[in-house]
C-alpha cells in the first residue's frame, strides 16, 4: 500500500495521526456508501471519541494501536470492519485501498472459518505490518524475536545448556575445553567443518579481548554467531515481472512456502502469479492452486505431465499480459522419469533467460531444518546446478538441529532470507542473524 510512505513519521513520533473529525470522516466521493443500518450512530460516535483519545495518547507501536482500535470487539463482523476503516482513516489512508485490505482479510476469514478476534488477531497484525511497511518497526521486531526464540527452544536446549555446563566445569579455555565445545557444536548439527571455522574465529576473539568470564564468553559467542550470516543482496532492477524460481526436494514445505511468499507480496501491494512447474508429483498442481487461492494470488498451470520448461515460458507470457509484478515458479523436487532433476532445473533456467533477459531474477532454495546435515548436501547439489541466491529454512520450530543454519551460512556463504516457524501465513518471517544469535545464546 503506497499510501503509507508517511507512516514512518507517525510511528517515529515526528507526526501525529490525523484524528480530527474531518480526517476521520471518509471521502464520500471515493468510499462506497454503506447500507443505512451500517452508517454512523451516536453510539459509534462514542467509541470513535474513545479510540481517538487512546490513539493520541498511545505509544507508537502497531500492537498498541491495534489493541486500542479493537477494544471491545471480540468477533468478526461489521463492528470489526468499521474499526479497521477507522484506523486506516486515522492514518489518512485512501478509502479504496483500505477497503481492498478489509475485503481480502474478510475473504481469508471466511475461508479459514475464524470468528473470534483472539483466533486471528496475530494474523491481522502481521498483515497490517506488511501493508504499512512496518515489519522492521521495533514492536514487530520484538514480536518476531519472541517467535524465533520459541522456535529455537529445542536447539537451545541442545546447544546452550551444554555450553553452560561446559563453562561451569572449566576454569580456563584450554585445548580440552575447545575440543568439548566442538563436540557440542557438532551435536547441534553445526557440522565438523563449520564448527572448526566458528571455533577459530571464537578463539581469536577470546585472545584479543582477554575474555575470562562465562558471561563475556557467551557474548563473544553471540557476536561470532551473528557475524557468520551474509546479508541479503539488493534485488536487481527488473523490467517486467520479477521471476522467482523456487527449488527444493519434495517434503521440505516448498508448496506452503510459495503460498506464504505470495501472501507477503500481495500484502505489500504487488500483483502475484503462482505458476505450477512441478508437473510430475501427484496432486502437486491441485495443492498449489488451493494455496494460491488462499494467498489471493493468480494461478497458472498447464496440467499434469506438462513440460515444466513450457510452463515457465508460458507463465511469463501470462504475467506480461496480466500485468503481474512477480511470478513464483514452483519446480519438481523429484522426477518419476529417467530425466535428471538438476538437468530439468537447468533447462528451466535457460528457457526463462531466453524468454526474459535476466530471468530468473532470484533462485530460492527451500530446505527443511529438521533434516540437519542432509540440508547441507541438498544446498550443495542445488547450488552447483542452478546457482542459488537465497535459502529459506522451514520447520525451524520443530528441530534440535537448528545449528544447520550456521553450517549453511559458513560453508556456502549464502544468505538466509526467511525462516519457517509454524504453519500459518504469518509464520514465514525474515531471518535476522543478530536475532538468531541472541535467541540461541541468551
Amino acid at each position: 500500500m503506497g499510501f503509507f510512505t508517511r507512516i514512518k513519521k507517525i510511528w517515529s513520533g515526528k507526526e501525529s495521526p490525523d484524528t480530527s473529525r474531518e480526517a476521520v470522516a471518509p471521502d464520500e466521493s471515493t468510499r462506497p456508501q454503506a447500507p443505512l443500518e451500517q452508517q454512523t450512530t451516536d453510539v459509534q460516535a462514542d467509541w470513535q471519541t474513545g479510540v481517538l483519545t487512546s490513539l493520541q495518547n498511545a505509544e507508537p507501536k502497531l500492537s498498541v494501536w491495534l489493541e486500542h482500535t479493537l477494544s471491545g470487539v471480540e468477533t468478526a463482523g461489521e463492528a470489526l470492519w468499521e474499526r479497521l476503516r477507522f484506523l486506516f482513516q486515522a492514518l489518512q489512508a485512501p478509502a479504496d485501498e483500505a477497503e481492498q485490505f478489509i475485503a481480502k482479510f474478510r475473504a481469508w476469514l471466511d475461508d479459514m472459518g475464524y470468528l473470534q478476534v483472539a483466533e486471528f488477531r496475530s494474523e491481522l497484525q502481521y498483515r497490517l505490518a506488511l501493508a504499512l511497511d512496518l515489519e522492521d518497526e521495533e514492536d514487530e521486531r520484538s514480536r518476531l524475536f519472541l517467535k524465533l526464540s520459541e522456535g529455537l527452544n529445542k536447539t537451545r536446549e541442545q546447544l546452550t545448556k551444554r555450553i553452560d555446563a561446559l563453562l561451569s566445569s572449566h576454569k580456563k579455555y584450554d585445548d580440552p575445553f575447545w575440543e568439548e565445545l566442538e563436540e557440542v557444536l557438532i551435536m547441534a548439527d553445526v557440522g565438523h567443518q563449520s564448527a572448526a571455522n566458528l571455533l577459530d574465529r571464537l578463539k581469536a576473539r577470546v585472545r584479543k579481548d582477554s575474555i575470562d568470564s562465562p558471561e563475556a564468553f557467551r557474548e563473544a559467542l553471540r557476536l561470532e554467531l551473528a557475524g557468520v550470516f551474509p546479508r541479503l543482496r539488493p534485488k536487481p532492477a527488473v523490467h517486467g515481472p520479477e521471476i522467482v524460481l523456487v527449488v527444493g526436494v519434495n517434503g521440505v514445505g516448498k508448496t506452503t512456502t510459495i503460498a506464504k511468499l505470495a501472501h507477503r507480496a500481495q500484502m505489500q501491494g504487488r500483483k502475484v502469479l503462482v505458476a505450477a512447474g512441478d508437473t510430475f508429483r501427484a496432486a502437486a498442481i491441485e495443492q498449489l492452486g488451493i494455496w494460491a487461492q488462499r494467498s489471493g494470488a493468480d494461478f497458472f498451470s498447464k496440467g499434469e505431465h506438462a513440460d515444466p520448461a513450457a510452463v515457465a515460458y508460458e507463465a511469463v507470457d501470462a504475467a506480461l499480459q496480466g500485468g503481474h509484478d512477480v511470478i513464483f515458479l514452483d519446480t519438481a523436487g523429484r522426477l518419476h522419469t529417467k530425466v535428471d532433476l538438476m538437468d530439468e532445473l537447468r533447462k528451466i533456467k535457460r528457457v526463462l533467460a531466453k524468454k526474459l533477459p535476466g530471468a530468473p531474477h532470484r533462485c530460492l532454495l527451500v530446505v527443511d531444518a529438521t533434516t540437519g546435515q542432509n540440508a547441507l548436501s541438498q544446498t550443495k547439489l542445488f547450488h552447483e546446478a542452478v546457482n542459488v541466491d537465497e535459502i529459506i529454512l522451514t520447520k525451524l520450530d520443530g528441530t534440535s538441529k537448528g545449528g544447520v543454519v550456521v553450517a549453511i551460512a559458513l560453508e556456502f556463504g549464502l544468505p538466509i532470507s526467511f525462516v519457517g516457524l509454524g504453519e500459518k501465513m504469518e509464520d514465514l518471517r525474515p531471518f535476522s542473524g543478530e536475532d538468531f544469535a541472541r535467541a540461541l545464546v541468551n
